[in-house]
């Protein structure tokens, strides 16, 4: 079991910036992939970007390729992700998750309880 605890949402007006962090516990994360995902009203939950845990490679999703960057600190077992030039469209629930494998679009396993992150105009 993997037991995912996300932090760093709010409100911040566009352009701005935000750092999301996930702080994983539970067993190792070796041989996971960490992700994170969004779901805004009356959308379809979405992968924002994710990692694989042991050597670091990263997936991004269109919609925010060159402003968000996902990272991980090995030693607090947090990913983190760090959202810049924010827009409305941005504004979600933003949930971590984690999977094994190296897969990074197949089903996730395990779930944070999201933070809620809001971008005004």
């Amino acid at each position: 079991q993997v037991q995912l605890v996300e932090s760093g949402g709010g409100l911040v007006q566009a352009g701005g910036s935000l750092r999301l962090s996930c702080a994983a516990s539970g067993r190792t994360l070796s041989g996971h992939i960490m992700g994170w995902f969004r779901q805004a009203p009356g959308k379809a939950r979405e992968i924002v970007a994710a990692i694989t845990w042991s050597s670091g490679n990263t997936y991004y999703g269109d919609s925010v390729k060159g402003r968000f960057t996902i990272s991980r600190a090995n030693a607090k077992s947090t990913v983190y992700l760090e959202m810049n030039s924010l827009k409305p469209e941005d504004t979600a629930i933003y949930y971590c998750a984690a999977r094994r494998g190296v897969q990074f679009l197949l089903n996730y396993d395990y779930w944070g309880q999201g933070t809620q992150v809001t971008v005004s105009s």
